[in-house]
């Protein structure tokens, strides 16, 4: 295929850009668009609203969900976004760029998110008996007014869900936690242009949760954040939902554009590896991340649930959670959606690293 030239991506045959007409990129070019994507982000509210009783800890451990609670909420830079969603082609599912096609792969998911990417398919159904499963799986049954159809309402489960009682039992402390699970998925991985309900259809996959993690969350993660890609790229969307994290961090691991630097002296380095981030790290800039700061278990103490076998190991965190420490923007200005497009269109192969080869390479 013939292009334009070096800093334009454009092939000289436009007609190979399928659904072009309709691309956000036609529109910057016929008007100069500069609106910016800014959906709600309620990851931020969730963790504010739940703070994460000790006591069900290990059940979210063992769904495998441990590590997004870790990671928390990292601030969206939407102008990077934006310029990304400038670069998405709908058809093939790749970042469209001068030095060549890029993707976000099941390997990047599983990497930044730690997110399992084999196992059973994440499926099911939509038609369900709200008032049935809700009682046997999250002891309360919702009202009409915390329902949206099959979705139900994130605020309404921290109020019902997030204090178990001083003498819960097992069984209530289980359905805490598959509430907490679920407004998780809800607020982080599925989130919705507004961000303050999650779909039920979910929720027959927590009545295991010695089971939860053999499904491949990060498969349908993956699927899910193609699909709202290709929406956010076509007919002047103003907004974009799904797992907007992932696509970020994704952004700063494998382009040099909007990446921050870390802001740590010599003495006390970035950690090289997730595993090697404690709780110190989780809060040291205040209005920059947020997670679950109360959860001061540190990295590699053992666990011991009540009835459960001595010496279980918290799981390595999730490369995500490396950018969970202060951050700067000495050398990289952000925020600036023109300057993102001249640093896309101007990337050079030595500034990416192409998702052919291994994340930590």
């Amino acid at each position: 295929m013939a292009f334009r030239g070096l800093h334009d991506a454009d092939p000289l045959d436009t007609s190979v850009l399928v659904l072009q007409d309709r691309h956000r990129s036609h529109l910057v070019d016929i008007e100069q668009f500069q609106e910016v994507l800014h959906p709600r982000q309620q990851m931020i509210a969730f963790l504010s609203m739940w703070r994460m009783d000790p006591r069900i800890r290990p059940y979210v451990i063992r769904a495998g969900f441990y590590g997004i609670y870790r990671l928390g909420h990292i601030i969206i830079d939407w102008p990077l976004i934006t310029s990304l969603v400038e670069k998405w082609r709908p058809k093939t599912h790749i970042f469209h760029v001068p030095v060549g096609e890029m993707t976000i792969t099941l390997q990047d998911v599983a990497v930044i998110l730690g997110l399992r990417i084999d196992g059973a398919a994440v499926t099911g159904t939509c038609v369900l008996d709200v008032a049935g499963l809700c009682g046997e799986l999250l002891g309360v049954i919702p009202p009409d007014e915390a329902l949206r159809g099959s979705a139900i309402s994130i605020r309404w489960l921290c109020q019902q869900l997030s204090t178990p009682a001083p003498d819960a039992d097992e069984v209530a402390l289980q359905r805490s936690a598959r509430g907490f699970i679920l407004a998780l998925i809800g607020s982080f991985l599925f989130a919705d242009k507004k961000g303050v309900h999650v779909h039920l259809c979910f929720l027959p996959l927590l009545r295991d949760l010695t089971q939860t993690s053999s499904y491949s969350w990060g498969g349908v993660v993956l699927a899910h954040t193609y699909r709202e890609l290709c929406r956010a790229s076509l007919d002047r969307k103003r907004s974009i939902s799904g797992c907007i994290t992932l696509i970020q961090l994704w952004s700063w691991e494998r382009l040099h554009v909007g990446r921050p630097d870390f802001g740590r002296s010599a003495a006390h380095p970035v950690p090289p590896f997730p595993h090697a981030l404690h709780d110190e790290d989780a809060n040291v800039v205040p209005g920059y991340v947020a997670d679950g700061v109360d959860d001061v278990l540190p990295v590699q103490q053992a666990i011991e649930p009540e009835g459960e076998p001595e010496g279980e190991p918290e799981p390595a965190l999730p490369l995500g959670c490396r950018w969970r420490v202060p951050l700067t923007r000495l050398h990289n200005p952000s925020g600036v959606l023109l300057l993102y497009r001249d640093q896309l269109d101007a990337q050079t192969s030595d500034q990416s690293w192409l998702t052919i080869f291994p994340i930590f390479a």
